[in-house]
């Protein structure tokens, strides 16, 4: 085992992962697919395919954790994500770093409203959330045979400075509210929906590298209390100085957009997130830790900064 923490994935995720660990003064390699402007300039920036075993084998030299930030193309998760994660699995595990997953909640399924929390079975009945549930399995197996040392952070969707598309909040909501438009979400804005925000997951994801008392358990990143989305658009608008008007997709017009658009065709059989309470409890990570989720003033008015100077820019 070495002593730098490679991020794996340069996202809006791995970006706050590597800004937690520079606050903690530990060595950061950053690994994309190509180098990417505005990280610190202590961090180490390595780019290539991390499918490719060799280089992620290079890519994990002298690590004492590592962590699988990355996020393929979303109709691409079936034949792209698990080789993606066997490949920096066994990266991990050949430089004898502990393996760090940050994963979504999309392998618990549909809980019919009833608090997400990380003792639920496995009961996804979608596409993607089978996908998950498989990698989440092959990881368990790992760990459970001593191959490799894993701590896994799952947290529901999230939104916050660099979160543009990926995010329900992002370039749908605070984007066009920026350019005088209408909030544009799915499914029910009035039904109760955690949130989680990325510098919250970065914060979970430096302490699973770090903390002995992480591995072999599975942690959910706490989320500012859940309320609905309407009401943090809401909020958003506060932040903003102006009234954001709240437009939902109907699913029939979804479907409609779906036949055309790949990304759209991937997000239907996801709804059930959004037309019912969807509550993510996060308390086991916040009683252990004693590390409590950002207040929404606070994750907002971030969010909201990051975005007006990326528009000035």
């Amino acid at each position: 085992m070495g002593d730098v923490h490679v991020v794996f994935g340069l996202g809006p995720v791995g970006r706050a992962a590597i800004e937690a660990l520079s606050e903690l003064r530990l060595p950061v390699r950053a690994v994309g697919r190509r180098y990417v402007a505005g990280l610190p300039d202590a961090i180490e920036q390595l780019a290539g395919e991390a499918a490719n075993m060799a280089f992620a084998a290079e890519a994990a030299g002298g690590a004492a954790a590592v962590y699988q930030c990355m996020n393929p193309p979303y109709n691409r998760w079936g034949d792209l994500f698990p080789p993606l994660q066997r490949s920096v699995a066994a990266a991990a595990r050949g430089a004898g770093a502990r393996y760090v997953s940050f994963e979504n909640v999309y392998m618990y399924g549909d809980t019919g409203g009833a608090p997400i929390t990380e003792d639920l079975p496995h009961a996804a009945h979608t596409r993607k959330g089978k996908v998950r549930a498989a990698m989440a399995v092959e990881l368990k197996r790992m760990s459970a045979a001593g191959d490799l040392a894993v701590a896994t952070a799952r947290a529901s969707d999230y939104f916050g400075p660099g979160a543009t598309e990926q995010s329900p909040l992002g370039a749908r909501v605070i984007g066009r509210a920026l350019d005088g438009k209408s909030a544009q979400v799915i499914g029910d804005p009035d039904q109760p929906h955690s949130y989680a925000y990325v510098g919250d997951a970065g914060r979970v994801l430096a302490t699973l590298g770090t903390d002995e008392r992480t591995v072999g358990e599975v942690w959910h990143v706490p989320n500012a209390p859940t309320r609905t989305t309407r009401e943090i658009v809401a909020m958003i608008g506060a932040e903003l100085g102006r009234d954001i008007k709240v437009a939902a997709a109907p699913k029939a017009l979804l479907r409609l957009i779906g036949l055309f658009n790949s990304d759209v065709s991937e997000l239907i059989e996801m709804l059930y997130e959004f037309e019912r309470p969807f509550v993510v409890d996060g308390s086991k990570f916040e009683r252990t830790f004693g590390i409590t989720a950002t207040p929404w003033e606070d994750s907002i008015a971030a969010t909201v900064a990051w975005w007006r100077t990326n528009r000035a820019g």
